[in-house]
Order: structure tokens, then sequence, then C-alpha cells
């Protein structure tokens, strides 16, 4: 690829089923814009392959031979903090949805998805949108700890009105309509919301947000 073209999303594949982790690299390879930099079984591999050459999206498959992948997000993200992190899953149960989330993941791809649903979730990991459905959201949400720590005081009414639209399962465009503001606008609010909570995705910044109470409950 040329220096002026767009640079590929580069994606590591962490999947101890070889045919399985082999078919997702291989659909993965097809797409111009995609590059698969490395196929690992497991989370001690991912560590290190992570380590040597931070890739943009981690593929983590939820049961691995030497532990859980929701388990080792924390690590992952503390050796490369702008990766974005996909946990791969059959059907997880909500606190283990829960704990990804807290964790810092991106979001959830369902292993018995499509396969435009994989290109799709890298491409949309790899700019921090939420990859989780709004209906899944909404119940996670409400499951996720309170602990205040102080941030996000600093945002503005503009942008708490945002991360309420974000914590709807809207996309920008979405948000953009909602507000009659355009896109461009919307995602300057974003990028301004992730970097004063010091986060990488909208999926970790809706974590923050719940902690930090930043979000109307519907209980209380």
């Amino acid at each position: 690829m040329s220096d002026h073209e767009q640079r590929a999303i580069r994606v590591l594949v962490v999947d101890d089923h070889e045919m399985v982790a082999s078919s997702v690299a291989l659909v993965l390879e097809q797409e111009p814009d995609i590059e698969v930099v490395g196929i690992v079984g497991t989370l001690a591999a991912a560590r290190e392959r992570v380590a040597l050459d931070p890739p943009d999206v981690v593929l983590l498959d939820h049961r691995l031979p030497d532990g859980r992948g929701v388990d080792e997000i924390p690590r992952v993200k503390q050796i490369a903090p702008s990766a974005k992190i996909v946990v791969v899953t059959a059907a997880t149960d909500d606190a283990t949805l829960v704990a990804a989330t807290e964790a810092g993941c991106s979001g959830f791809l369902s292993k018995s998805g499509k396969v435009d649903d994989l290109v799709a979730a890298v491409r949309a990991a790899s700019v921090g949108e939420v990859l989780v459905s709004p209906a899944l959201l909404s119940r996670l949400l409400p499951r996720l700890h309170r602990v205040q720590r102080g941030l996000g005081s600093d945002l503005t009414p503009r942008e708490l009105e945002v991360l309420v639209l974000i914590a709807e399962g809207l996309g920008n465009a979405a948000i953009g309509e909602r507000l009659s503001v355009s896109v461009n606008t919307v995602r300057n609010h974003v990028a301004n919301i992730l970097a004063k909570l010091g986060v990488h995705s909208k999926l970790e910044a809706l974590a923050v947000a719940v902690r930090e109470g930043l979000l109307p409950t519907s209980d209380t």
C-alpha cells in the first residue's frame, strides 16, 4: 500500500480454534482496508504480540486455554491503551458482558453472526463506535458499578447531551439529526468526551459515565 492511501486497520485474531481463526483472517484479508497482523491461540501469546506490535483492533475469544478473554482486557489495555478490544463470544451471561465493558472493551461480536457483521465490527471498533445493540446496551448500563472518582466534571452541557444519546445507542449521524448539528460537530463533541474521560471508545466512555454518575438513571 502506498503512503498516499489510508493506513489499513491492523487486526490481531486471538482464538485457539485454528480453523475458526484462519477463516476469520481469510475473510478480513479480503478487505482492502483491513490487515491481519497475527493469529494467536493463547492469552500469553496475545500479550507478547500486542507488546511487540500493537494492533488497532484485537478480536479476543472469550474462552482460551490459559484463561478467560475478559480477564485479560485490562492487561492488554495497559500494554496498548489505544487498541480496541472486541470480545468474540457465543452466548455469554450479563455478568461477563458487564465485566468486559468495565474492563474497557469496545463491544461484543457474536460467533453466530454473519461475515458482514465481522467486517463491520472491525471497522466500527477501529473508530471507537459502540459494538453493542441498543437493547443490550439498555440492559447493561444499569448493571455497571458506580464508584465516583471525579472524572467528567469538566464536560460541557452539550457534551453531556451527546453522552446521553450515545447511551441510547445512537450513532453520530443520528445524534446529529437529534441535535440539529453536523456529523463533524458530533465527532468533535465525541472526541472531547473521550479525551476528558481518558478513554478510547464510546463504550469505555459509557462505562466511566455510569461509574461517575454522569448519566440519568431510571432507577432510584
